[in-house]
């Protein structure tokens, strides 16, 4: 995807999830169909660990009539609710307030939301408003928070205060867990519990999982605020990479693991291909696809 930015195949601006994989794929991984999840402006991450088809998000984001929401909503607003897609927001914590809502109505049918967010969305007041109506209510939510460690350009530690950023739920009294967000089983069993207590009448959880963008905070950010050694180190810890050594050693024969590979690059590589034989929206449509949205 990145090297189509670089073509203007992608229109507008886009925010790369690569390095955070582990993040949505653990979370997601820990939910049952007809829960609910709501993304951020890197959503195509989770629009995927939640099921959407690779070759209509594929196609959203490169504005195609073949996208999940017909090309019109690009790569920070797809929904999908058939795979419980929310939305994904372009306003920093906006999914926080989204969540709420469909918790209210999970109290009564047994599904869990799910919001994620960003290090820079826990200043905003959208989050300190979400976390105190959803501990009051007691509702089955997971508060998700990516730490990548800067918000836009601005390191965690010029702009946020005391810096844990799971110790904000102490003045909640609401659970919360700090988690290695590279590593898939960390993330998985955290999630897991969370959504276990969500379900069972425990109320919200908070967690912050530790990772790293791979790329600046969006296609016109070159990165180069952030220290040479700070991004090797996380590159070395590169989220796939400790899943296939987390694999191979837990014993899966490597073939299996190599093939695995394979299969999801040709899926990724085919849904590219067949977005970019696809068609612009007909504008002669927009005005009556909008109304009937």
């Amino acid at each position: 995807m990145h090297r189509l930015f670089l073509k203007g195949e992608v229109h507008g601006t886009t925010h790369l999830y690569s390095g955070q994989e582990a993040v949505a794929v653990g979370v997601c991984a820990a939910l049952t169909q007809g829960d609910w999840v709501a993304g951020t402006y890197r959503g195509h991450g989770h629009a995927l660990a939640a099921g959407t088809d690779p070759a209509g998000l594929a196609a959203e984001m490169l504005g195609r009539a073949t996208g999940v929401c017909g090309g019109r909503a690009g790569s920070m607003n797809v929904i999908d609710l058939e795979h419980g897609l929310l939305g994904c927001y372009g306003i920093v914590g906006a999914g926080m307030g989204a969540v709420l809502g469909a918790a209210l109505s999970g109290r009564r049918t047994g599904k869990v939301a799910v919001a994620f967010f960003g290090d820079g969305a826990t200043n905003q007041a959208y989050f300190h408003e979400s976390l105190n109506f959803a501990q009051v209510l007691g509702l089955p939510i997971v508060f998700v928070c990516e730490n990548n460690l800067y918000g836009e350009f601005t390191p965690l530690a010029a702009s946020t205060a005391g810096g844990d950023i799971a110790g904000r739920a102490k003045a909640y009294a609401m659970n919360a867990e700090k988690v290695d967000g590279n590593d898939l089983w960390a993330v998985r069993d955290a999630a897991a519990a969370a959504v276990e207590r969500a379900r069972g009448g425990g109320g919200p959880t908070l967690l912050e999982a530790l990772t790293y963008r791979h790329f600046g905070h969006s296609k016109s950010d070159p990165g180069s605020y952030r220290p040479p050694e700070e991004v090797e180190a996380w590159l070395a810890r590169d989220p796939l990479v400790i899943a296939r050594e987390r694999l191979l050693a837990d014993g899966v024969p490597v073939e299996h693991v190599d093939a695995a590979e394979t299969s999801a690059a040709d899926t990724l590589r085919r849904a590219v291909e067949a977005a970019l034989a696809a068609p612009y929206p007909d504008p002669a449509t927009e005005a009556a696809q909008e109304f009937a949205a």
